[in-house]
């Protein structure tokens, strides 16, 4: 979203581990907002392929992103056993909006070709997973501990 513009980017936290994109997409769809997001990202550690329990999703308006913000606050109903609660919280300025989660992502080291598609953002387009943008520039491999440090990081916080 441009500058001072209602946000429509939330980020969900609290997701169960063991929690996949497809899951995640399925759970955005089963909610109501089929066609009414655009770009999900949902953060893994490269050595164990378990996430890291936070997801980040743009919806195509400030009034979709509040629904949702609303829909998973609180949310426990997984598609498998666990007792979390989902919490939802609106992302920083800096990730606000479908162009800026692009930039953001496409010169990551999660978009290197040795990074299994599964673990990578998507951009939608009415529903249906789209190409996401080329680099713009040389994309190295994650480091090895990619997500291990963005989760001990975590845990003491």
């Amino acid at each position: 979203a441009a500058e001072g513009s209602p946000p429509t980017t939330v980020m969900l936290r609290n997701l169960p581990c063991n929690y996949r994109r497809a899951m995640l997409l399925e759970l955005l769809n089963r909610r109501g907002f089929a066609g009414r997001y655009d770009f999900v990202y949902l953060p893994h550690c490269f050595q164990t392929h378990v996430s890291l329990g936070y997801a980040f999703v743009n919806f195509a308006t400030h009034a979709d992103a509040c629904l949702a913000h609303g829909r998973f606050a609180g949310f426990n109903a997984w598609c498998i056993p666990s007792g979390k609660v989902c919490e939802a919280a609106w992302c920083n300025s800096d990730q606000q909006g479908l162009r800026a989660n692009v930039e953001r992502y496409r010169n990551s080291s999660v978009m290197h070709p040795s990074v299994k598609e599964e673990f990578r953002p998507v951009k939608l387009l009415e529903g249906k997973l789209v190409r996401f943008p080329p680099p713009t520039r040389k994309v190295w491999p994650p480091h090895a501990n990619f997500g291990v440090r963005a989760r001990a990081k975590a845990h003491s916080a």
